[in-house]
């Protein structure tokens, strides 16, 4: 694996291994424009990250095309969380005619989001203010959330969201690894660890989620007695 560094080696491995082309590209240099003029007005992103806005935030969330061992589905998309839109509102930059639904809790971050999806020509994009514990439970076809909750919170909320074929992205950073050590033997489950093309220490959960197992009669029964 090759680890992207600078801002030209990601905007290279976009167009070259991910095959980009010059709307795309083009729709990704005005995301950055328009983040970078945001983030003057309201803290989207850290500001550290901006000398390196290619690598830290466009190629962290483009790599989920890419990274998983199985193929895409196709369907509709949903990220939850997503903050400044990352990985959701790339996605949708990078597959216009997918359908994806951005979820958050914050109105300025939905407002920007919805004015970047509007200037961007992205009609498939839905931005949604709310919660996810009060989203209603419709399946996806992916779901993704960058850093937004430890997997089995993630899980515990957003499960019904899912269907066995839905494939699950979840870049998690250092703590990918454990998270998926720890979580709960209830959770049936085919996830493992990619490893981020931006950062060598940082990690994706990835795979499918086929549902929970339910304890044995007797456990059940003993739960209702206490």
């Amino acid at each position: 694996m090759t680890l992207l560094v600078t801002e030209a080696e990601a905007q290279v491995w976009l167009r070259d291994t991910l095959g980009v082309n010059a709307s795309g590209m083009a729709r990704l240099s005005q995301l950055v424009d328009l983040l970078l003029e945001e983030n003057q007005r309201q803290n989207l992103v850290a500001r550290g990250t901006l000398p390196h806005v290619w690598v830290r935030h466009i190629v962290d969330s483009a790599q989920l095309l890419h990274v998983s061992r199985e193929t895409l589905p196709q369907g509709e998309w949903i990220d939850l969380g997503t903050g400044a839109g990352f990985p959701g509102i790339v996605i949708a930059a990078l597959e216009p005619d997918r359908p994806v639904t951005l979820v958050d809790s914050r109105r300025l971050r939905t407002e920007w989001l919805q004015r970047v999806a509007d200037a961007l020509e992205l009609p498939n994009v839905r931005v949604t203010l709310s919660r996810v514990e009060d989203m209603p439970s419709n399946s996806h076809a992916v779901i993704s959330a960058r850093a937004f909750a430890p997997l089995d919170k993630l899980l515990n909320i957003s499960a019904r969201f899912s269907t066995p074929d839905t494939l699950w992205l979840l870049p998690k950073g250092a703590g990918a690894a454990q998270e998926l050590q720890m979580l709960p033997e209830s959770w049936n489950h085919l996830f493992h660890v990619e490893h981020s093309l931006t950062d060598a220490q940082a990690g994706i959960i990835t795979g499918r989620l086929l549902g929970q197992n339910t304890p044995p009669a007797h456990v059940i029964r003993q739960r209702g007695k206490k």
